[in-house]
């Protein structure tokens, strides 16, 4: 597929070069603390029936995500905000799926084309620097458009489905993982709270429901859906919620001596906030589908 360049024009977007950083600084805690076996996963997990563990809960958010788009052989997927690739790997290996990962993390590209030649998947995946908002790409690329829990990064969410329509193929799927506000207005309080999540995630903000219904709507896409799959990830956000309690301590030790980073301590902070702001009714874990 021709490229233009793996960082066009969209590369000096601050927004990219802020969550390249933010990621390069957390890549430890997300190592150490969430990722699990071959999971690579940079999402919450998704629980049910037979799915207890964290592991399992990771790669079956990947598996409930496939379901909904009707992810099937052959097809050509976008995986945007693909991290260090691990739905990408997923796809191809369980879905037989030929699979484009995108972000703008530099880092995140170099680990996932090492890990697709150590899997013997280069044939099947392959991996780019862009903005998932602003691709390089032709049009009607693609059979399915796939971002799980990266959207939030896009300071346009209205861009991000209007390029998603444009690459999409007719009959192309949508399936997009979020955080929901359940509001615009919460509260002085809750809006301080929702700023130290967002920005300790780098994140510009997170949309309501309607807002994001409107914006697929508009880009295009027919049958648009957003579940709340609230019930099915909780028990992975409240996970992140207590090793976060367990890890403030220590962390504001060691940010107090200069021994961890200001993206670092957010993440952190963020990490508790998310769930403190989820049980006072602040924002839901939502999953949109939709089509052309």
């Amino acid at each position: 597929m021709p490229m233009k360049g793996e960082f066009s024009e969209a590369s000096e977007l601050r927004w990219l070069q802020s969550v390249n950083e933010y990621y390069v600084q957390t890549d430890f805690d997300y190592r150490r603390v969430w990722h699990s076996g071959d999971s690579l996963a940079y999402h919450f997990g998704y629980y049910g029936d037979g799915v207890n563990e964290h592991g399992h809960a990771l790669t079956n958010a990947n598996e409930v995500l496939a379901e909904i788009a009707r992810v099937k052989p052959g097809d050509r997927v976008l995986d945007a905000g693909c991290g260090v690739g691990g739905s990408s790997f997923w796809l191809a290996a369980r879905r037989s799926a030929q699979v484009v990962g995108i972000t703008p993390v530099t880092q995140h590209v170099h680990a996932a084309r090492k890990r697709a030649h150590d899997l013997s998947l280069s044939d099947r995946v392959s991996f780019y620097v862009a903005d998932y908002a602003n691709t390089p790409f032709p049009k009607a690329s693609f059979d399915v458009i796939w971002a799980l829990e990266s959207l939030c990064h896009a300071e346009s969410k209205s861009a991000f489905y209007r390029e998603a329509a444009r690459l999409l193929r007719p009959g192309g799927r949508i399936v997009i993982a979020e955080y929901i506000r359940t509001s615009r207005d919460l509260g002085t309080r809750t809006d301080v709270q929702i700023r130290e999540w967002l920005d300790g995630w780098c994140i510009p903000d997170i949309d309501t429901a309607d807002e994001h219904v409107a914006a697929a709507t508009s880009a295009g896409f027919g049958g648009v859906q957003l579940a709340d799959y609230t019930g099915t990830t909780n028990r992975s956000l409240r996970r992140l919620y207590k090793l976060a309690c367990i890890a403030r301590p220590i962390d504001q030790i060691l940010y107090g001596l200069g021994l961890r980073s200001k993206a670092q301590h957010g993440n952190v902070i963020a990490s508790l906030r998310q769930y403190q702001l989820l049980q006072r009714g602040a924002w839901f874990y939502g999953i949109l589908s939709g089509s052309l």
